[in-house]
């Protein structure tokens, strides 16, 4: 008998059926309006049923436009079995949950059970809610305000997910007071288990058979066993990561671990506030808990900077650094010892106690690996590193590759495993994602867009700009973008890699805006919510939106309200970055190049997602300017635009400014025939 040909999908049971499906006369075509049958993403969903009725690993990459989420949700819920759903963001989670899935299952009359599942701090928590509204602890009238709004809250709903109140925002300090964290859970021991919510949540998720979660619950269950994956897992027959390119950030996020002042911190106030509430008598708690606060605020004091990272080589052996952390470690053991003495009086000092340990075993923990050795008593190569923010210092150990430990998670139970996306691979070659993700010898395929980029959209790359590294670069980006701005009646992402330059380029446009007399609303990253901020960008028709990394993916503006994405730089990684230097070190000892096998990957990679937010129709136009000159002044800037969608290319400011002419002749045209 021949082995099956992983690479088509020709040979899959249920081929016929997912033609019948997705196909011309198909039952999508039918009952969704606009639905028109994609041969690429009748391909891809074809290829996912293969992998799911032979239990293999699949990397999927979809252009933009090709409906990869129905390509893979409809085999999930027809034949997946227990099915794991994992995608990027929050937002996301809640549209499959909220929108995706039940279209789905609706057209399909699928009889599916779906469960929603978040991390532990997006559910409320009665025992914390009661305590806080006993504490009387809340220094602000908003905050008041807010806490009356979450005890009415609490009363009717039934999830008890933060994002049902949307009166109370998501950043508000008071949900710190009102949500449990793994080291404040008082699991089974509470009285309010039967009724807790994140319980709730975990037993949905249990009997249901699609669950929808986040990267970041998926990695921390992994890291932490705190999210109710780990007892999801064994039982799942098919997991699916989509926007599977941030997997490799996400996991190595939890698979590292760190400890912060601010942890300490919180640990001092509830330390003084549990003693002097049940053991008054048994201490002098301020006289304990001072030194603590201090010693945490003294090791921040350290670094002089707001925002610093550094591996712990770069820190100078004379350095105060690391007798104010001996001194920390001297102060919270004391503190251990009074709580240890004082536990049996409280449950809520018990876990004070607790949560002592574990900060002064991790911090015990922390410290430097035999540079030398390969693995340390046979964990993976980590890097420490400290990073110092404006009123807190962290201290982290990353791993330097996440290929083994995520392997380890894979190994066992025969199951599917399909990673999607629409920017994995660097000009169709995957390497770079499989050795981050240690996906050797599994297939992997490309689905292109249907989209006809030739016609839709132009690649600019202006002429004359000085080196990005230079003094005045942020001022010539906007000098060059003005005029194509102004061409474009506004409708413009201007998509910056650091958020110094979104600053810059927020002040000169507003400036020039005025000078100018252009009457373009400016959103800029910072002053609102990213949800927020989109919504009134779409709403206002001409507006000019500026922001770095967040807006350079998960962000959707379809038709005309965006018709220009200016880039800044090649978004390249801070060479300092302590994990990049450490990582391309260990690739330059086996021989390998850290440019061309690691940055030059993520930059395109990162570049091709930025990218992707000009084109998101069939009839949407626009023209993506790059400004950086190394595209095409380097060797290697080629490969960077071949791995691009494939647009009309120009250098020519006249041709850009015509095709903006033209899109309004056409824009006014349509508006006549109204």
């Amino acid at each position: 008998m021949t082995e099956p040909n992983l690479n088509s999908s020709d040979n899959g049971v249920h081929d016929r059926e997912v033609q019948q499906i997705f196909g011309e006369s198909g039952v999508l075509s039918a009952s969704i309006q606009g639905y028109r049958p994609r041969e690429a993403q009748i391909e891809m969903a074809k290829a996912i049923a293969f992998a799911i009725e032979n239990q293999k690993t699949l990397l999927a990459e979809a252009g933009t436009g090709t409906g990869k989420t129905f390509a893979y949700l409809i085999p999930a819920l027809l034949w997946g079995g227990k099915v794991i759903v994992s995608t990027g963001t929050k937002n996301l989670q809640d549209q499959l949950y909220l929108r995706d899935i039940p279209t789905i299952k609706k057209v399909l009359k699928a009889p599916v059970s779906v469960a929603l599942l978040k991390g532990r701090a997006n559910y409320l928590c009665h025992f914390h809610l009661e305590r806080t509204l006993q504490n009387g602890r809340l220094t602000s009238r908003e905050d008041v305000g807010y806490l009356r709004d979450i005890s009415r809250f609490i009363k009717t709903t039934s999830s008890g997910d933060k994002a049902e109140l949307a009166r109370v925002p998501e950043t508000a300090a008071v949900w710190n007071l009102v949500t449990s964290t793994k080291d404040t859970c008082m699991g089974s021991e509470c009285q309010y288990y039967q009724d807790c919510f994140v319980m709730k949540a975990r037993k949905e998720a249990q009997q249901a058979d699609v669950v929808v979660v986040n990267h970041h619950l998926f990695f921390a269950d992994l890291a932490l066993k705190d999210t109710g994956i780990a007892e999801l897992l064994p039982s799942a027959n098919t997991v699916i990561f989509d926007e599977a390119h941030q997997l490799p950030e996400t996991a190595t996020l939890f698979f590292g671990e760190s400890i912060s002042t601010s942890q300490i911190l919180e640990l001092c106030r509830d330390s003084l506030a549990e003693g002097l509430s049940h053991a008054r008598d048994g201490a002098e708690w301020a006289k304990i808990v001072t030194p603590v606060e201090r010693a945490a605020r003294d090791l921040r004091l350290c670094f002089a900077q707001d925002s610093i990272r550094m591996s712990l080589q770069q820190i100078a052996p004379s350095s105060p650094f690391f007798p104010a952390l001996e001194t920390l470690k001297d102060s919270l053991g004391d503190l251990i010892g009074v709580l240890e003495k004082q536990a049996e009086r409280a449950e809520t000092i018990e876990q004070c106690r607790v949560r002592a340990v574990d900060l002064q075993t991790r911090l015990d923990d922390w410290r430097e690996l035999d540079p030398n050795a390969k693995e340390s008593k046979g964990k993976p190569e980590c890097v420490l590193w400290v990073e110092a923010y404006s009123t807190s210092l962290q201290l982290n150990k990353t791993p330097l590759s996440i290929a083994p430990i995520f392997n380890k998670q894979r190994e066992g139970v025969p199951r599917t495993w399909i990673f999607a996306s629409a920017t994995m691979a660097v000009k169709n070659d995957f390497s770079h994602y499989v050795s981050q993700m240690g996906l050797w010898d599994e297939p992997a395929r490309t689905w292109p867009s249907p989209f006809n980029y030739q016609e839709q959209g132009i690649l600019y790359v202006p002429d004359g700009m000085p080196q990005p590294n230079s003094r005045e670069y942020t001022d010539a980006v906007v000098d060059a973008a003005l005029p194509v701005i102004e061409a474009a009646g506004g409708r413009t992402f201007v998509l910056c890699t650091t958020n110094k330059a979104v600053k810059h380029c927020a002040e000169r446009l507003k400036d020039e805006f005025t000078k100018r007399d252009l009457n373009f609303p400016l959103f800029v990253q910072g002053d609102a919510g990213r949800t927020e901020l989109l919504d009134r960008f779409r709403a206002s028709g001409n507006g000019v939106l500026i922001g770095s990394q967040s807006f350079w993916e998960g962000v959707d503006v379809r038709g005309e309200a965006l018709s220009l994405v200016v880039i800044d730089k090649l978004p390249f990684a801070p060479p300092d970055d302590p994990v990049l230097a450490a990582r391309i070190e260990a690739m330059e000892k086996k021989g390998l190049n850290g440019f061309v096998h690691h940055q030059l990957p993520e930059a395109i990679i990162n570049l091709k997602q930025g990218a992707g937010r000009l084109i998101r129709d069939e009839t949407d136009r626009g023209v993506l300017m790059i400004c950086d000159p190394r595209l095409i002044s380097k060797p290697y800037g080629k490969r960077i635009w071949q791995s691009l969608p494939a647009f009309a290319r120009s250098r020519e400011l006249p041709v850009i400014l015509s095709f903006f002419a033209e899109l309004e002749k056409a824009r006014t045209a349509k508006l006549s025939q109204v």
